[in-house]
């Protein structure tokens, strides 16, 4: 497929296997094997130089065929740069072949002037071929031509050809670079050693991502950055931990020595996917923070994580013009293609609500993912071809090139600065090692492997190079080693005697928190009727040439007839006044969402258009005048990533409100990664508290599978040890203390909070000004009707309360009793106990839910509490029938099962339900 075309040049064949890999590449062919690695463009099999040249070119003037080579450089030189240390084979497209442009001798000797090049001294036709070959198809490969702005471009030609795509390197820097090289050498060569058989993820075969982050972090600081929030997967993750993160080697040993078995029973996560957080001064002076996230084995979920915490920090810092934090991810090239979660991420790079500036992404390609080669693995030529949806550049960089990573890493960071866009660096490598340490991979590759085992390090190559310039002696270059040999011993010894380390997230802005079970006392969540009369006035106040939607002023005067006391609170306007009560307090709110800001079913109303030009205005913005910020913003149209976004947002914003609402409840499912493996677990693996509040609109109403079910009975699955709290609240007022509770309370644990669909303008779904300025959340509600005579007890939760209570009050079965758990977890026996005090022992209790058998809350009750209640109340359960799909199609078919549960619940007779066939 990669054959060798006759058409190419003997000359251009030549250039490209002897003087383009720079100092250190090897220029060895490995293989039909490793050609198929590559997916370029052929050539044809046959014909002669002539036949290369383009026939429109031969008849073209002069500068017309110059420029015609001039843009093909800029557009597919990449395709021609030796990239790959491991020397595959990538034949050029016959457009950069000089005999393409049927140039004569005498026009290749021929001074021209472009005006295309960023050149003042004009040129031979030959020169500027040869100065095209050097800056596009080197050791670096840069794709920029698919931007469409043309001021980003010739930004982009500029710095790429003003230089030839190189920076000399003075000899302090190249020392740098040889350090680091050393560093990451000889860390993984320790480890093997001393672990014989661990699983370490070694970055061996990559080892210049350490002097590449070394290199950023010091331009980054430079460019008046001060804290950077790195995302990584496991390779290579405990090298940067020690070398550059700044995690101390001697905790990294006794991680490997797991010595404390006992205290780790049942939590923790493995040394790979842990974070840290340190400080690192650079060469000027200036001092940054450094964290790496917590992370676990699912691949590319960390990327929006990393992004909502950059979006914190500089939202705390007041950093608007996000200048101050940085983000980098770092990733697999098989996972970058193979992703979804990339893309979404992707996608954020520009939007008002998820903008930071621009991350850097660094891709370490080992060009195998596990052991599956990229033509297995991805339809694309390129591992970062999704990285093109964002009209950025992306450099392909060959990782046995410390010098070029340097180029790369300089131009990046100025981009990223300029444009404050996100910027790719494609740093190919290899996999010296297995997927793990104790994995064969010359089992699928075993000619790959063959010829990696026969490669120096980088280092090595490197320090020949550098030996040859005589710039730096082999005595300098091993005394470096020597020290850090000596440091690594000193920090094992030292690991047999040091303590655990204490868990860095309860101190800074996380000292007045705390996680683990759930303490006495609640904070006092009630607001003074006055004051929630003037905030609820305020929500109703326009600029005075605001045009209101005619069809909004209802809603208004609505409101307006509520803060008069004269009508009682909605679903939406307690939201608001909860959030607007939180804001006059000073608490930061950020709500988010698909169609959040109008709401769903277009209840909430919390950016208001003008109906004539369509400017917004947000009342919650203008409750008080030293009030908190509110940030209302509409996602795109994405769980994972925007789910993620927000997780990470909380973890450096434990003093705010953070709420993400689904379109529907179900929609959660397509999060599921964040939600098992950061909300539900990150306490109990990684000792990280977070506030995060789930809005998920939960209901059977006939409207299909896929818009009735949050799936409750997964949240009570993954709920253990407090690590979540779970309600489902019944009434505004209920709600409204709900969330102040959340953003008051200093005990920080994420919330699920089941909302209403058609409740939200039910007539009995309502409460009183009063009823939110006084007392706080009650997890359980007892009867309302408070009946003196109870033959039985039916205890529900959500909207199945306002069916069962309705079926109570038509058929006049006042002997029935309904009492509602407003919070399924963290649920404690005492609640419980107290509200079914004033009922005998024995009285027959029902669960009665809306969800099928199989699902919902019931098997979770019944595990927790037995098949007696409080050993008072032998109870069963009254519920659809179990299903595979949570609800039916048909708005007819939901009203029958609606009955048959209803006269099931009250023991009446029931329609002849049948399971299904």
């Amino acid at each position: 497929f990669l054959r060798d075309p006759a058409g190419v040049s003997s000359a251009w064949r030549s250039y490209f296997s002897n003087s383009n890999g720079g100092p250190f590449r090897a220029s060895g062919q490995l293989g039909p094997s490793f050609k198929a690695r590559s997916v370029f463009n052929p050539l044809p099999a046959s014909g002669s130089n002539a036949t290369l040249a383009n026939p429109s070119t031969r008849t073209a003037g002069l500068h017309d065929r110059l420029n015609e080579m001039i843009r093909s450089y800029r557009v597919r030189g990449h395709i021609a740069a030796a990239v790959d240390p491991l020397g595959s084979s990538r034949f050029p497209p016959p457009e950069l072949d000089l005999d393409y442009y049927a140039f004569t001798s005498s026009e290749l000797r021929l001074l021209t002037d472009s005006n295309l090049l960023p050149y003042d001294e004009p040129l031979t036709v030959m020169e500027i071929f040869e100065r095209l070959r050097k800056a596009y198809c080197g050791s670096i490969g840069v794709q920029y031509m698919h931007i469409d702005d043309g001021a980003t471009r010739r930004w982009m030609q500029l710095r790429v050809e003003g230089n030839l795509n190189r920076r000399a390197l003075g000899r302090q820097e190249q020392l740098r670079i040889l350090t680091r090289l050393t560093d990451a050498v000889m860390f993984e060569q320790f480890l093997r050693k001393k672990f014989v058989g661990a699983k370490t993820f070694s970055l061996e075969g990559s080892e210049t991502l350490l002097p590449l982050l070394d290199l950023a972090i010091e331009k980054a600081g430079e460019q008046g950055v001060t804290q950077i929030v790195f995302g990584m997967a496991h390779r290579g993750r405990l090298n940067v931990l020690a070398n550059i993160i700044g995690k101390p080697a001697s905790e990294i040993f006794r991680e490997f020595a797991d010595k404390d078995p006992a205290q780790w029973q049942g939590r923790g996560d493995v040394k790979y996917h842990l974070g840290h957080s340190g400080e690192w001064t650079t060469a000027s002076g200036r001092n940054l923070h450094l964290s790496l996230c917590f992370n676990p084995s699912h691949l590319e979920f960390v990327n929006p994580v990393v992004m909502g915490r950059v979006r914190a920090r500089q939202d705390r810092l007041g950093d608007l013009q996000r200048r101050q934090v940085l983000g980098v991810i770092l990733h697999g090239d098989a996972a970058l293609a193979g992703e979804g979660v990339v893309q979404e991420t992707l996608n954020f790079s520009t939007l008002p609500g998820y903008a930071i500036g621009g991350v850097l992404h660094v891709v370490i390609n080992n060009q195998i993912g596990f052991t599956t080669l990229p033509d297995e693995g991805r339809s694309t030529v390129y591992a970062t071809d999704v990285a093109r949806m964002l009209q950025v550049p992306i450099f392909h960089v060959n990782g046995e090139d410390p010098e070029a990573v340097a180029q790369v890493v300089h131009l990046a960071m100025d981009f990223r600065r300029e444009f404050q866009r996100d910027v790719f660096i494609d740093m190919y490598g290899y996999r010296r090692q297995g997927h793990n340490e104790v994995d064969e991979p010359s089992f699928t590759q075993p000619d790959l492997y063959r010829a990696i085992a026969r490669r120096p390090d980088v280092r090595q190559s490197y320090l020949e190079h550098l030996l040859k310039l005589d710039g730096i002696t082999d005595s300098e270059a091993k005394g470096i080693a020597a020290a850090r040999l000596d440091m690594l011993e000193e920090q094992l010894k030292a690991s047999q005697n040091v303590a655990p380390g204490e868990s860095q997230e309860r101190r800074g802005i996380w000292r007045d928190y705390s996680g683990g079970p759930e303490p006495a006392g609640e904070p006092d969540t009630g607001v003074p009727a006055p004051q929630l009369e003037s905030l609820l006035q305020g929500l109703t106040n326009l600029p005075a040439a605001f045009r209101l939607h005619p069809k909004l002023e209802r809603f208004m005067t609505a409101r307006r007839e509520m803060a008069a006391g004269r009508q009682p609170l909605d679903w939406s306007t307690a939201e608001a006044l909860a959030l607007a009560s939180l804001a006059a307090q000073g608490v930061r709110i950020r709500l988010t969402g698909q169609d959040t800001a109008r709401g769903t079913f277009s209840q909430r109303h919390a950016i208001l258009h003008d109906y004539e030009d369509g400017s917004p205005f947000i009342p919650l913005q203008h409750v008080a005048g030293s009030q908190g910020p509110v940030e209302i913003r509409n996602s795109p149209l994405s769980e994972i990533a925007a789910l993620g976004f927000e997780y990470g947002y909380s973890l450096d914003c434990p003093e705010g409100l953070i709420l993400w609402e689904a379109q529907f409840g179900d929609f959660a499912n397509a999060a599921q990664v964040v939600i098992d493996q950061f909300i539900a677990s990150a306490e109990d693996k990684w000792r990280r508290l977070s506030g995060l509040v789930l809005l998920l609109p939960h209901g059977f109403e006939g409207m299909g599978p896929e818009h009735s079910s949050a799936r409750v009975e997964r949240f009570l699955q993954l709920a253990a040890e407090d690590n979540i709290q779970i309600a489902e609240p019944t009434t505004p007022a209920q709600y409204f203390h709900l969330l102040r509770r959340q953003a008051l309370n200093h005990w920080r644990k994420p919330m699920v909070i089941f909302t209403p669909k058609g409740l939200l303008r039910h007539p009995r779904v309502v409460s009183s000004l009063s009823d939110c300025a006084q007392g706080r959340f009650q997890r359980l509600l007892p009867d309302p009707s408070s009946p003196t005579t109870t033959t039985r007890v039916l205890l529900t939760s959500g909207r199945t309360f306002y069916e069962l209570a309705a079926f109570r009050d038509e058929h006049h079965r006042a002997d029935v009793a309904l009492l509602r758990i407003e919070q399924l977890y963290p649920l404690r026996a005492e609640s419980l106990e107290t509200a079914l005090a004033p009922y005998p022992d024995g009285t027959p209790l029902f669960w009665v839910q809306q969800e099928p058998e199989n699902m919902g809350a019931w098997r979770y009750l019944r595990g927790r509490f037995g098949e007696t209640l409080l050993g008072r109340f032998p109870w069963r359960h009254i519920s659809r029938l179990e299903s595979a799909s949570p609800a039916t199609g048909s708005h007819g078919a939901h009203e029958l099962e609606q009955q048959d549960l209803n006269r099931r619940a009250f023991d009446m007779e029931a329609a002849a339900l049948s399971p299904k066939p």
